[in-house]
């Protein structure tokens, strides 16, 4: 009688009487997501988790995600490595759900301590993102804006037809860039074509692009590894901290973000499975990032947006401006309608709430509980974007504590009102917030438990 099925050996299937039992895995990965609209800060706890661990791991999107990490009031801004490469002693690794350009990431690397470049490890089976990519990106923006007089927003960095090219199966991925040369040239030439037949006035160099590839081969070839073999030695071998960071947040997510107005990847708790090879039970603790207000860069409904002298106010004193395209962010009240329905894909364990502190000087702020539409409720986070920018939304209104928090480095020492703002967000949720961020630094992370 078989009580699991065999796929493989592994010491952790334990044989008794011919009846096959599967224990606990013996290291599961802690998740560090976005809950909002990006930019919530996720970079900062990755930072503080990954001080003690052992692989901190990258799952999806590409360098149109930003993180910022200070340490020693030095400012870190990441966009393909995890924000954990800062630990020297964990390895960092790139899942085969991000897609890669090369450029940018030893551009990212030359910003960074040199000794740091051995303790990467990338998937042989994550897609590259060329030249032509980014080029296309640009032009589809264009026709965007040419055709709907509205555009979607995109950081024009290649990754919707990177991710289009890896939908349509003629994308190219490390390990063919690694392997034969002479192979990949031909694939990259049919590649480069397909483009140049979809969009004749595009301006690519194939030649100049491959010779800088043939380069870049070299250093990368070093770094690739086996993926799937990697996360499964690391997650079934001796006892180790793994933490994923996701790019983008639960909003920006392909399937169930504010669609169109999304990135190309699932930057929600499944894109950990797929694009790292770990299985569901591997999965640990799930933390959400949540913002204390809320903000979006781009286009798209925002129901909590607040175009006046509140938003204003949060942008100035919360520098609201994108790491990766230094757009200024749109900002409004925290929407707990949205975190509520972030917390129902990914299944949060606990809240990261940060920024606290941008709320320092506000007397009375406002927090959104529900949705109506022609003034009959809604009762869950809409599909349609049409519903989503008709909506109303109904505030609960909180007292505001008028005072510096910024020094405060336990929450005893928060004001009561700051105290009772937290504890009305994870009432709402029904998720406690683990930390509380009141500063830009590590040590303004406050920890509740």
């Amino acid at each position: 009688m078989l009580i699991c099925t065999l796929f493989f050996v592994s010491s952790e299937i334990k044989c008794y009487s011919n009846t096959f039992v599967c224990s606990e895995p013996r290291n599961k990965v802690t998740v560090v997501l976005g809950a909002q609209w990006g930019d919530e800060g996720k970079g900062k706890v990755v930072d503080l988790l990954a001080m003690d661990a052992d692989l901190v791991c990258r799952c999806q999107g590409g360098n149109n995600a930003g993180h910022t990490v200070v340490v020693d009031s030095v400012e870190y801004d990441f966009h393909l490595l995890p924000s954990g490469v800062l630990n020297k002693k964990a390895v960092s690794f790139i899942g085969n759900g991000v897609v890669i350009h090369l450029p940018g990431l030893f551009e990212e690397y030359l910003q960074q301590q040199k000794n740091r470049l051995e303790r990467l490890k990338i998937s042989d089976r994550a897609h590259i993102v060329f030249n032509f990519h980014q080029a296309v990106d640009g032009i589809q923006e264009q026709q965007r804006q040419l055709q709907a007089g509205k555009n979607l927003g995109t950081t024009k960095k290649g990754i919707g037809p990177a991710y289009s090219s890896k939908a349509a199966r003629n994308g190219l991925r490390v390990c063919d860039l690694v392997s034969d040369f002479t192979v990949f040239e031909e694939k990259f030439r049919v590649l480069a074509e397909h483009f140049l037949t979809m969009y004749p006035n595009l301006n690519v160099d194939i030649d100049n692009e491959l010779q800088q590839l043939k380069e870049y081969a070299e250093r990368l070839r070093p770094l690739v590894t086996d993926g799937v073999y990697f996360m499964h030695k690391a997650l079934t071998g001796p006892s180790k901290k793994i933490l994923v960071e996701g790019a983008n947040a639960a909003l920006l997510d392909i399937d169930f973000g504010t669609y169109p107005f999304v990135t190309s990847s699932n930057c929600t708790v499944g894109g950990v499975c797929t694009g790292l090879g770990v299985p569901p039970s591997y999965v640990g603790r799930v933390y959400g990032v949540v913002k204390a207000y809320t903000t979006r860069v781009g286009v798209g409904a925002f129901p909590t947006e607040q175009d006046n002298e509140v938003g204003n106010l949060l942008q100035s004193r919360g520098r609201e401006f994108g790491v990766t395209t230094d757009r200024q962010r749109r900002c409004g009240w925290l929407d707990l309608i949205l975190v509520r329905y972030a917390h129902m894909v990914n299944g949060f364990t606990a809240i990261a709430l940060t920024k606290l502190d941008i709320l320092d000087t506000l007397s009375e702020i406002k927090v959104g509980v529900a949705y109506s539409v022609d003034d009959e409720p809604l009762p869950s986070f809409p599909a349609n974007m049409d519903v989503l920018t008709r909506v109303s939304v109904k505030y609960e209104t909180l007292p505001g504590w008028c005072c510096s928090t910024e020094d405060v480095r336990c929450f005893e020492e928060l004001p009561p009102q700051a105290q009772s703002y937290i504890r009305f967000i994870e009432d709402f949720l029904q998720v406690p917030v683990k930390w509380v961020g009141v500063g830009k630094s590590r040590e303004s992370m406050i920890k509740l438990f």
